[in-house]
Order: structure tokens, then C-alpha cells, then sequence
């Protein structure tokens, strides 16, 4: 059991955060969905397609990037307030195993919420014929800004 346990300042959390996702279109041309989430923690799943792939035909690791720095980013959003936006400020990924499988999943969680700045952390792991590969870790910062609603312009 993750030992950080959070409460969201924002009763209307899950409902901001899916929103907010759901303008993604990066998100939208992998086909990813958020699949959970909760205080602190958010997981994105991506079916397996040929148009994300690299030379050998594994998922490329900009998708594995990409799915985790939003997992992290909505991770800490579901800990901001309903008048703020979330940016990511840096992260760094491991890649740890070949993505070759039939789905990425992207597991993110705060690891310390501050006022301004969350540290999160993701694990993108590959299934393939029931087993799950863990094959690639994040840590990231992400960042709140007050009073400017998650919003394009």
C-alpha cells in the first residue's frame, strides 16, 4: 500500500481533471484513456498500433514519455485548487525494458504535495499475453498556477 495519502482540495476533482484530459490530442491520437483516479495517483492506458512504434516495432519511448508525464501532471492536478492550471516544470525517465506488448499503462503518484511545486513519480509498465512488464520510470515536477483555469489561450 503507497504509504502518501492525500485529500484533494477540490470536491470536483475527478470531473476538472477528466475534462482537462479529454482536450489532450496528443492523448486523443494515441487512443489513451484515463483509466483511474484518485487524490494523488492517475493511470493512463494506450492500446497497442503500429503508428506507435519505433524500427523494431515496439511502442516508441516518446509514448511511454508522454503518457507519464500527463499520468504525473494529473496525478498533482487532482491536489490543486478548482481555479488553477497544472504544467509540467522537468522530469527524467528511465527506460527499464522494451515496451512490446499489447498495452502501455502509465501509473503516476504525488510523492510530496507542496503549495506551488508536487514531485511525482511514474511507473509505464507493458502487458503482454497476461503478464505486466514494468518497462520504464518517471520522476517528475509539476507545477500549479493559481488563479489561471485549465484552459487553451
Amino acid at each position: 500500500m503507497d504509504k502518501h495519502q492525500f485529500a484533494a482540495m477540490d470536491a470536483e476533482f475527478e470531473s476538472r481533471v477528466r475534462e482537462s484530459f479529454a482536450r489532450q490530442g496528443l492523448m486523443k491520437h494515441f487512443g489513451a484513456e484515463l483509466a483511474e483516479l484518485g487524490p494523488g495517483r492517475a493511470e493512463i492506458r494506450v492500446p497497442f498500433r503500429m503508428e506507435l512504434t519505433q524500427q523494431h516495432g515496439y511502442f516508441h519511448a516518446g509514448v511511454s514519455g508522454a503518457i507519464a508525464d500527463s499520468a504525473c501532471g494529473y496525478a498533482a492536478y487532482t491536489l490543486m485548487p478548482a481555479d488553477s492550471s497544472v504544467l509540467t516544470v522537468e522530469y527524467k525517465m528511465n527506460l527499464l525494458a522494451p515496451a512490446d506488448g499489447e498495452k502501455l499503462v502509465a501509473r503516476a503518484r504525488v510523492l510530496r504535495s507542496g503549495k506551488t511545486l508536487k514531485i511525482c513519480a511514474a511507473d509505464v509498465s507493458i502487458q503482454k499475453n497476461g503478464a505486466e512488464i514494468h518497462c520504464a520510470t518517471m520522476l517528475a515536477t509539476i507545477m500549479c498556477l493559481p488563479g489561471k483555469f485549465d484552459r487553451a489561450g
